[in-house]
Protein backbone atom coordinates (compact mmCIF):
# COMPACT_ATOMS: atom_id res chain seq x y z
CA UNK A 1 0.00 0.00 0.00
CA UNK A 2 1.28 3.44 -0.93
CA UNK A 3 0.49 6.76 0.72
CA UNK A 4 -1.57 7.89 -2.30
CA UNK A 5 -3.76 4.79 -1.98
CA UNK A 6 -4.89 5.59 1.57
CA UNK A 7 -8.49 6.69 2.02
CA UNK A 8 -9.88 8.71 4.88
CA UNK A 9 -12.71 7.11 6.85
CA UNK A 10 -14.21 10.56 7.61
CA UNK A 11 -14.68 12.25 4.24
CA UNK A 12 -14.71 9.46 1.66
CA UNK A 13 -18.41 8.59 2.13
CA UNK A 14 -19.68 12.18 2.16
CA UNK A 15 -21.82 13.10 -0.85
CA UNK A 16 -21.56 16.62 -2.21
CA UNK A 17 -24.69 18.81 -2.37
CA UNK A 18 -26.11 18.88 -5.89
CA UNK A 19 -27.96 22.16 -6.00
CA UNK A 20 -30.63 23.15 -8.51
CA UNK A 21 -31.59 19.59 -9.54
CA UNK A 22 -35.34 19.72 -8.96
CA UNK A 23 -37.61 20.02 -5.94
CA UNK A 24 -37.29 16.33 -5.00
CA UNK A 25 -33.63 16.79 -4.13
CA UNK A 26 -34.40 19.25 -1.33
CA UNK A 27 -32.09 21.84 -2.88
CA UNK A 28 -34.02 22.65 -6.06
CA UNK A 29 -35.53 25.91 -7.37
CA UNK A 30 -33.63 28.53 -5.32
CA UNK A 31 -30.83 26.09 -4.36
CA UNK A 32 -30.98 26.91 -0.65
CA UNK A 33 -30.50 30.66 -1.16
CA UNK A 34 -33.95 31.74 0.02
CA UNK A 35 -36.08 34.16 -1.98
CA UNK A 36 -35.07 37.37 -3.80
CA UNK A 37 -32.67 39.95 -2.42
CA UNK A 38 -29.00 40.67 -2.89
CA UNK A 39 -27.77 37.47 -1.23
CA UNK A 40 -29.77 35.26 -3.59
CA UNK A 41 -27.95 36.65 -6.61
CA UNK A 42 -24.45 35.82 -7.82
CA UNK A 43 -21.51 38.17 -7.48
CA UNK A 44 -22.36 39.39 -3.97
CA UNK A 45 -19.65 40.80 -1.72
CA UNK A 46 -21.05 42.33 1.46
CA UNK A 47 -18.36 41.34 3.93
CA UNK A 48 -17.99 44.16 6.42
CA UNK A 49 -21.28 45.79 5.37
CA UNK A 50 -23.23 46.89 8.45
CA UNK A 51 -26.56 47.92 7.01
CA UNK A 52 -25.47 51.44 6.06
CA UNK A 53 -23.90 52.15 9.48
CA UNK A 54 -20.27 53.30 9.24
CA UNK A 55 -18.30 50.00 9.16
CA UNK A 56 -15.88 49.15 11.95
CA UNK A 57 -12.81 49.29 9.70
CA UNK A 58 -13.69 52.90 8.80
CA UNK A 59 -14.57 53.95 12.36
CA UNK A 60 -11.16 53.00 13.73
CA UNK A 61 -8.25 55.43 13.27
CA UNK A 62 -5.35 54.64 10.98
CA UNK A 63 -2.19 53.70 12.88
CA UNK A 64 1.46 53.76 11.78
CA UNK A 65 2.84 52.73 8.43
CA UNK A 66 4.84 49.91 6.84
CA UNK A 67 8.23 51.01 5.58
CA UNK A 68 8.63 49.48 2.09
CA UNK A 69 12.42 50.04 2.20
CA UNK A 70 13.05 48.23 5.51
CA UNK A 71 15.94 45.75 5.36
CA UNK A 72 15.16 42.20 6.43
CA UNK A 73 17.99 40.80 8.55
CA UNK A 74 18.22 37.51 10.48
CA UNK A 75 20.62 37.18 13.39
CA UNK A 76 23.11 34.33 13.63
CA UNK A 77 25.36 33.67 16.61
CA UNK A 78 28.49 31.65 17.37
CA UNK A 79 26.31 29.18 19.29
CA UNK A 80 24.21 28.60 16.18
CA UNK A 81 27.30 28.24 13.98
CA UNK A 82 28.72 25.56 16.31
CA UNK A 83 25.42 23.63 16.21
CA UNK A 84 25.15 23.97 12.40
CA UNK A 85 28.72 22.66 11.88
CA UNK A 86 27.98 19.70 14.15
CA UNK A 87 24.50 18.86 12.83
CA UNK A 88 24.90 19.46 9.07
CA UNK A 89 28.58 18.38 8.80
CA UNK A 90 29.58 21.68 7.19
CA UNK A 91 33.26 22.40 6.61
CA UNK A 92 34.28 25.21 9.05
CA UNK A 93 37.01 26.28 6.59
CA UNK A 94 34.39 27.54 4.13
CA UNK A 95 30.94 28.59 5.40
CA UNK A 96 28.96 30.92 3.16
CA UNK A 97 25.55 32.52 3.47
CA UNK A 98 24.44 30.96 0.17
CA UNK A 99 25.36 27.49 1.43
CA UNK A 100 23.23 28.00 4.55
CA UNK A 101 20.29 29.11 2.38
CA UNK A 102 20.75 26.27 -0.13
CA UNK A 103 20.77 23.63 2.62
CA UNK A 104 17.57 25.26 3.97
CA UNK A 105 19.12 25.98 7.37
CA UNK A 106 17.88 29.57 7.02
CA UNK A 107 15.13 30.95 4.78
CA UNK A 108 16.24 33.44 2.15
CA UNK A 109 12.84 35.18 2.29
CA UNK A 110 13.44 36.21 5.92
CA UNK A 111 16.45 38.30 4.92
CA UNK A 112 20.23 38.34 4.91
CA UNK A 113 22.33 37.08 7.81
CA UNK A 114 24.05 39.20 10.44
CA UNK A 115 26.65 37.63 12.75
CA UNK A 116 26.41 38.68 16.39
CA UNK A 117 28.92 38.06 19.18
CA UNK A 118 26.81 35.61 21.21
CA UNK A 119 28.39 32.46 22.58
CA UNK A 120 31.90 31.09 22.09
CA UNK A 121 33.61 29.69 19.02
CA UNK A 122 34.86 26.08 19.21
CA UNK A 123 36.93 26.03 15.98
CA UNK A 124 38.50 28.73 13.82
CA UNK A 125 36.11 29.39 10.92
CA UNK A 126 36.14 31.14 7.56
CA UNK A 127 32.75 32.80 7.16
CA UNK A 128 31.06 34.79 4.43
CA UNK A 129 27.90 36.71 5.52
CA UNK A 130 26.16 39.96 4.63
CA UNK A 131 26.67 41.77 7.94
CA UNK A 132 28.54 41.31 11.22
CA UNK A 133 28.98 43.25 14.45
CA UNK A 134 32.44 44.70 15.23
CA UNK A 135 32.85 42.49 18.30
CA UNK A 136 31.96 39.36 16.28
CA UNK A 137 34.57 40.24 13.65
CA UNK A 138 37.19 40.77 16.38
CA UNK A 139 36.26 37.45 18.05
CA UNK A 140 36.66 35.47 14.80
CA UNK A 141 39.99 37.10 13.92
CA UNK A 142 41.31 36.65 17.48
CA UNK A 143 40.43 32.94 17.28
CA UNK A 144 42.36 32.59 13.99
CA UNK A 145 39.53 32.65 11.48
CA UNK A 146 38.55 35.00 8.66
CA UNK A 147 35.30 36.78 7.85
CA UNK A 148 34.20 38.33 4.58
CA UNK A 149 31.25 40.76 4.46
CA UNK A 150 29.26 40.82 1.22
CA UNK A 151 27.35 44.02 2.08
CA UNK A 152 28.37 47.02 4.16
Amino acid sequence: MKINELKSSLTSNKKNKRRGRGSGSGLGKTSGRGVKGQKSRSGVSINGFEGGQMPLYRRLPKRGFKNPFKLKIQNISFKMINKIIEKYKINPEQISEDELFDKKIFKRSKGNLKLLNVGELEKPINLQVSYASKTAIEAIEKFGGKIKLTKK
